[in-house]
């Protein structure tokens, strides 16, 4: 658990792991450079299995690793400091790995708390052990830092949290592990992600958006491999292809700030039929003559 000023949180956070119904465990926190009482609130709980470790505020990548360095267990999850678990979470995803020895990572189903309509309603992922997977987990994150388990073993095989990324880190990580070896679903929502209304990670929709396609450049260019088996078309489609579906979001519901930086960044890589140019070229116009125009064809239709 990395916590960096998380003292108005992090206590809730850390009952939701003290009430497992799985109990043997070790809770490891990484407190990141707080300077809210953090460490403090940390402190205060009476109870052996948390330790408590104090690094200069580097970033939840190296708090994380951090974490991972001091590990004694053979598996290891991850839950931020604002972010609790149902307290059968370890119990139930401890014996899903339990059961599937050949499994390197558990993932089940999560719920996003603090937000309206759809994207509140708790959701349970497929099942992505398919022929298709590496196609599936390449087009974006497909479970949260908090709703995985895995063998340690594998975490350290794959080089723990990079630096690199400060966002989309997690999604690296289990690019790493689950491409390559088993997983197993858990159909059960069993995380939740708390929003307060501050600067978490999906605080930019274009941010997130772009750090998606890096970081799915960056783990093709270090597993040549993995482009071999896609086929450099699919492998390019399923970088640009997903971005550009993402910008189409936008742009369909005239959400156009965002559409606009992802268009620009696509014809940057110069991909797209004629017809997809017909809409990004308009993202190159400025913001208000754009609107223009749209409202115009609006009105023709």
């Amino acid at each position: 658990m990395p916590c960096h000023n998380g003292a108005a949180h992090v206590a809730k956070s850390v009952l939701s792991v003290l009430d497992q119904t799985h109990k043997n465990f070790e809770l490891i926190v990484i407190d990141d450079g707080s300077v809210d009482g953090s460490f403090k609130v940390l402190s205060s709980f009476d109870d052996q299995r948390i330790k408590v470790f104090s690094q200069p505020h580097s970033g939840v990548s190296r708090a994380r690793n951090n974490g991972i360095s001091n590990v004694k267990g053979e598996y290891i999850a991850f839950l931020d400091s604002d972010d609790t678990w149902e307290a059968s979470f370890l119990e139930r995803m401890v014996t899903s790995l339990e059961l599937n020895p050949d499994a390197a990572l558990a993932y089940c189903g999560w719920q996003n708390l603090g937000v309206d309509g759809r994207q509140g309603e708790p959701f349970i992922p497929p099942d992505y052990e398919t022929p298709e997977k590496p196609e599936l987990l390449l087009m974006e994150n497909r479970w949260p830092i908090h709703a995985a388990l895995t063998r340690s073993e594998f975490i350290r095989k794959a080089g723990g949290f990079n630096p690199r990324f400060a966002i989309g880190e997690d999604f690296l990580l289990w690019l790493e592990i689950a491409v390559s070896h088993p997983v197993v679903r858990v159909p059960e929502v069993l995380a939740y992600y708390h929003h307060h209304g501050g600067q978490q990670a999906t605080r930019s929709k274009v941010q997130v958006a772009l750090v998606t396609t890096e970081v799915q450049r960056h783990f093709l260019s270090v597993h040549p491999e993995a482009v071999h088996a896609l086929g450099r078309k699919k492998a390019r489609r399923l970088i640009y292809g997903t971005l550009l579906d993402r910008g189409y979001a936008y742009y369909w519901r005239r959400d156009l700030v965002p559409a606009r930086a992802i268009f620009r960044r696509v014809m940057r890589s110069a991909y797209g039929a004629p017809k997809d140019w017909r809409y990004m070229l308009s993202s190159l116009l400025p913001l208000s003559i754009h609107r223009k125009l749209i409202q115009l064809f609006e009105r023709r239709q």
